[in-house]
Formats: C-alpha cells, structure tokens, sequence
C-alpha cells in the first residue's frame, strides 16, 4: 500500500515494552457464512495496552476476526477469552458490558438524530427520568474538543458527510470509555488533519492502558502505530509479528503470498481522435457551478480536489441524482448521434450512463438481499417475462457478471452483507456493466478495500477502456488518480479550475490548482455554510482560507435507486 502522499519515510519504532499480560485470547476460531469459511483455526493472543493490526487481503477475514472479539458475531467454533477467562459473547452489547467496543466500517448513524444524540445513544445523562440536555451538551463538547474534531453536536447526523459520520462513531466509543477497541478501517473517509488526529487519539489510548486491534488496509498506517501485526490470508493466519521488524513489502508478500510489483498496472493512452461519449455543457446543479468537459471513449478521465469541492455533486447531476438547474449532457448513441440525459436515473441508465457511488452500504447496495438481487437489480426487464422474474436467466446471467469482474468468496443466494468489502465493491461494478453502458462514473471505486483488491479493480477498469468505456473516475487519492487516469480535471468551490494533460500531471499541479485562490464570483455555494477544511487523500499542503462547496449537499440515493430497474 502506498502512503498517502508523498509522507518521507517514518524511522523504524521500536518495540513496545510496557505491553502488560495477555488481555484477549482467541483458540483455534472458526467460521462460516453459507458455505464460505471465514475463519479457519485461527489462534491468536493481544496484550493489555498494545496497538495490535489485523492486515490482509479482502475476504481474508480480518473483519471477521475483529467482529467476533466486538461480539458482532459468534465463532462455530474456538474459544475466546478476555483477561484470561473464557466468555461467550452473543451480542455487541455482551461485549460493552465487558468493557470491549466496535467501530465498525460500515456506519451505524441513526440519522434523525443530532450528531450528540448519536454519540451518547444509549448512555445520555439524564435527570429525573429525562434526558439532561445541558448536560449531554457539555459532555459532548469535552470530547469532541479532547480529540480535536470540529463537529456541531445540534447537528443532524443524517446530512453529515461519510468523513463526519466516521468521527461521530469514534466519538460513540471513546464516550464509553472501554477497555478494548477495535477499530475497522476508522480512517478510510478521514482527511489528513483527521487522520493525524485520530493517531493521536489511539496513541494516547494505548498509553492509558486501553488496547486497540486495529484493522486497516493503510499498511504505512500500521507501521506506524502497531506494536504488533497479525496477517491473515483465506481465512487463516499467516504469521503474528512485531510491527517493528516489517516493512509495507514485506506485509504485502505475506498477505499476498506473493510480491505486488507495481501499484498500478500499465497505463495505455487512450485512442487517438476517439469519439466522445459524454459532453458536459455549463452543467449547473447544487454545489456545481458552470461545469463543461468531454469524456472520449478509451479514456479515463479523474476528477481531482479537495473534499467539498463537488467532484460528487457533478457526478449525481450528470446521473441526474441531483436536480440540474442549468446546462446539459449528451452521451454518444451509436453512429454519430447522441442522446441527451434527462429526467432522473432510470433516463440516465437508459441514456448508457452508470454510476458506482462512493458508499456501497448507503448509496449502492441492499445488504441484507442476496448476491443475486443486487447485482440484477437495474436490468430485471432482460430476466423477465409478463413481469415475472424467470430465476434460472437471472442466476445464470448474474452467474456470468460476478465472474467478468472477479467476484470470489461469494455465491448468488448469500446474502451481500457476508462479502468481503473488496468483493462488495465489485457486485457494484458486475450490475453497472449488465446495462453494457458507454459512460461509468467510479466515485471512490476502491474505499475501505484492501491493497489486493484495489489492484484486481484498476485492472478491471483499465480493461473496460479497451473496449471503448469512458471512465469518470473521482477520488480523494491523489496517486490513485495519477496512477490510472489520461487526463485530471481538478475542482475548487463548484467549478473547474484546471485540466491537466501528460507531463503536466502532477500532485504538486494537483494541489496548487486544488488550493488555490477563489474568487467570490465562483462560488455557488451558500457564503455562510461553514468551511470544510479536509484536504485530499496524499496531500501535504494546508488548506485555503476560502470554503469549498459541500460535499454531499444533497440526499444520498438511496440503495437500489441509483440504478432503477425498467
């Protein structure tokens, strides 16, 4: 995994020695979802006060692992003991009483609730009876202000960003001051600064004597705070090691079980004088400002800035997600003809636009609903007849997807839930190509997976321009955008500020354009929302004085939505 940005390399840490006795034990675990094993025979031992990673691919069952310390899920088989003495633990809420909490990657907001609400759910102060608003006001801003996060606590949860909502978990847990955490990828939506302030935060945790398991696909990220690590690869472990021996190569060829020699696979330009597949004219939307680009078949095209600054905001209006004020989009038709995108998604998808949003749990797919029903969603009518789904089409033709984008672990009837996220990620990616679009927009394709399978989905995307796909590709890492894009556009406040082209395209060029001066004019955003200071992914720069435009400003589509089945 590479580090988010162009860090200079972190000296060696050395071995922690005040690591007290064992506080968890797991023996000889297993288990299964379906007929997919998750776990098999995996011992492991996690001492009072240590930072201990759990690394691996997706579907490695890393998450798995974590979950069964949290009490989320139950092992088939094995033991687990806390402080040396066997428990049984049937619920997250077993576990709280033992003083052992999950932040889970995938979040648990109640959105109707204020951001305060949220994080003492549960455990609110309380006088005579009732909720003792002052208090829990107090109590709120003491924490938010002793780990450095900008949250307002009368906020409703519900319209926050991925990135806020993450914070709001982390401070559910600090809140209940556990003696164990375990933390799921808590830094995937999380910028520099916050990043850097939740380090603190666990660092500061273990020096208390809390123990942390930290699982997480950022490796320099382990290096840096991990005492120990524990690798696990198709369900089993692999080695438990200090922290301060390895290095990123050596944890990728053991979670691996192979060297990965280059981050990015080999970037082919994009035909010369290929068609465009997708025109954006003055594209006006909320939190979008007078946006014009082509897209030509072939090509990838990355959408670059900072968070806030409407890379997703252009990508619902163009899906028609978001209600477009202003502008239009055409998306060639065969020939030389072209279709302009109207109405909402469902014109969109028959337009031959798709989009895969930035969060599967929310916005792409129904966890709870089989593999099968995920990924035949948006193309129903090609499985039907009178209006009845015929099941053996429909398997057979999701059978087909799930092998064309290399979904593993996984069979149609399993529920999308039991996935690794890597392969979550791909169902996404096997219902957008069942409609054969012309135009995918890939907001954020390879948040919380694993260095594996960010590989496995650059490749698939990669191999998608070969046969002619216009790629709108949006990320908040700067290398990912460098690494497989032709061309980056780069947005401040609603608009675009640069294009940037061959050698040209650079992070420092990224940055500049992201972080540079706005003026009023530009801004189509509300002058007294408040500023987002989050910086893209590998970005070293501080942040400007002008405000972006919020990110997610509109409602998230909501699951199945984004892609309306005719």
């Amino acid at each position: 995994m590479h580090p988010r940005g162009d860090d200079p390399p972190k000296p060696p840490r050395q071995e922690k020695e005040t690591i007290q006795g064992p506080h968890v034990e797991l023996r000889d675990i297993s288990k299964s979802f379906g007929g997919t094993r998750a776990l098999e025979g995996v011992s492991l031992t996690v001492g009072r006060g240590a930072i201990h990673a759990l690394v691996g691919e997706n579907g490695a069952g890393k998450s798995t692992l974590g979950k069964i310390i949290a009490g989320a899920h139950t092992p088939d088989h094995g033991q687990l003991l806390l402080d040396g003495e066997t428990v049984h633990l049937h619920s997250p809420r077993d576990a709280i009483a033992r003083g052992v909490i999950l932040i889970a990657q995938e979040l648990a907001i109640v959105p109707s609730l204020t951001v305060e609400q949220n994080v003492f759910l549960g455990v609110e102060p309380r006088r005579a009876g009732f909720q003792n608003r002052r208090e829990l006001r107090r109590k709120y801003r003491d924490l938010a202000a002793s780990v450095g996060f900008e949250l307002d606590g009368d906020a409703n949860a519900g319209s926050l960003r991925t990135a806020d909502q993450q914070k709001v978990e982390i401070l559910r847990a600090l809140c209940r001051s556990a003696q164990l955490i375990v933390m799921d990828e808590p830094t995937a939506s999380l910028s520099r600064p916050d990043v850097e302030a939740l380090h603190k935060v666990i660092r500061q945790l273990a020096k208390n004597g809390t123990t942390v398991v930290l699982v997480s696909h950022f490796l320099n990220e382990v290096l840096e705070l991990a005492d120990e690590v524990t690798i696990l690869r198709d369900g089993r472990l692999v080695q438990t090691v200090p922290a301060a021996r390895q290095t990123e190569e050596s944890l990728m060829a053991a979670m691996l079980g192979r060297s990965l020699d280059k981050a990015f696979p080999a970037k082919r330009p994009a035909p010369a004088g290929a068609p465009v597949v997708l025109a954006v004219r003055g594209l006006t939307a909320p939190g979008v400002s007078d946006v014009s680009f082509e897209l030509r078949a072939g090509e990838i095209l990355g959408l670059a800035g900072l968070v806030g600054a409407g890379r997703t905001e252009v990508a619902r209006a163009i899906y028609r997600a978001n209600r477009v004020s202003a502008g239009t989009i055409a998306v060639a038709a065969g020939g030389t003809g072209t279709v302009a995108v109207t109405g909402g998604p469902r014109m969109a998808m028959r337009a031959g636009v798709a989009m895969i949003p930035e969060s599967r749990k929310e916005q792409g797919l129904l966890l709870g609903r089989p593999v099968v029903e995920n990924v035949s969603l948006s193309s129903l009518a090609a499985v039907s007849t009178a209006g009845l789904v015929r099941r053996g089409p429909e398997r057979r033709t999701v059978r087909e997807a799930m092998s064309r984008v290399d979904v593993r672990g996984g069979t149609p009837g399993q529920p999308a839930s039991t996935l690794s996220g890597g392969n979550q990620q791909k169902l996404m990616f096997a219902r957008s190509l069942l409609r054969d679009p012309r135009v995918l927009i890939a907001d954020e394709p390879t948040r919380g997976v694993d260095v594996g399978a960010k590989r496995a989905i650059y490749e698939l995307l990669t191999s998608l321009t070969d046969g002619g796909l216009g790629v709108l590709l949006i990320s908040s890492d700067v290398e990912e955008i460098l690494g497989l894009a032709h061309r980056v556009l780069v947005m401040r406040a609603g608009r675009v500020t640069a294009e940037l082209t061959g050698d040209a395209m650079s992070e420092a060029a990224i940055l500049a354009a992201a972080f540079g001066p706005r003026h009023d004019s530009a801004s189509p955003r509300d002058p007294n929302s408040p500023r987002d200071p989050n910086s893209p992914r590998g970005s070293s720069a501080s942040p400007s004085n002008s405000p972006p435009s919020p990110r997610d400003s509109a409602p998230p589509i909501p699951p199945g939505h984004e892609e309306v089945p005719e």
